[in-house]
């Protein structure tokens, strides 16, 4: 686990970088996928209050069944994800990529018991309500030194080659791939100097993703 900002950890993984999991304060911040659960909890010091979810994807809330109930803590993410975790929604969006993806890393489903919404404050970040990828995808940033943690709404590596870079989500990943790219919009308007994504390294490079946002809207 590395320290990428104060009160900012990401945990390590295997491959490095390719599914992300962080800690703000005493807040975990997505859940790998459901083979990360050893690591998690390998890694990490202290009980954490609260897991908190960027958006309900397999490589996102798999462990997260495993850790909420050995550590007792309760699960929070945005209610239009929300039905998704609980079961009563199927993941979207419902398709081939999406189904074998669940097969490979997906966890059991869970109670929410926290709905994220615009404006929330959570370990010292605001809540972004960044749909898209998801309709109850959600960001996180800091104003005093400019963190975001985007989740997917970017990816700072392509996914199949894993070379570091800026790459929008797949189609096949995403319920709105226009909505999406409002979302990055909305990010770029941020004015992050840290951005941190559900995969790929940390990008400190703000010159570079501004100008891949400005591509995206031209």
């Amino acid at each position: 686990m590395r320290q990428l900002a104060p009160d900012v950890w990401q945990l390590s993984g295997f491959p490095p970088n390719a599914f992300n999991v962080y800690v703000i304060g005493d807040v975990l911040i997505d859940a790998g996928t459901r083979w990360a659960e050893r690591r998690i909890e390998r890694q990490l010091t202290a009980r954490p209050r609260m897991l908190a979810l960027t958006h309900v994807h397999p490589d996102h809330q798999g462990s997260a069944h495993a850790l909420c109930r050995r550590w007792d803590i309760p699960l929070a993410c945005h209610e239009a994800d929300a039905p998704v975790m609980a079961g009563r929604r199927r993941m979207q969006p419902d398709n081939f990529v999406m189904r074998c993806s669940k097969r490979l890393f997906a966890g059991p489903t869970w109670p929410v018991d926290r709905h994220l919404a615009e404006g929330d404050e959570l370990a010292g970040f605001r809540v972004l309500h960044t749909p898209g990828h998801t309709a109850g995808h959600v960001a996180l940033f800091r104003e005093r030194d400019r963190v975001a943690i985007i989740g997917d709404v970017l990816n700072g590596m392509h996914l199949l080659t894993m070379w570091p870079g800026l790459h929008e989500p797949p189609r096949y990943f995403s319920t709105d791939w226009a909505e999406n790219r409002r979302s990055i919009q909305r990010v770029a308007e941020l004015e992050p100097r840290l951005l941190l994504f559900g995969h790929g390294p940390p990008c400190h490079d703000m010159l570079a993703f501004q100008r891949f946002a400005k591509r995206l809207g031209e």
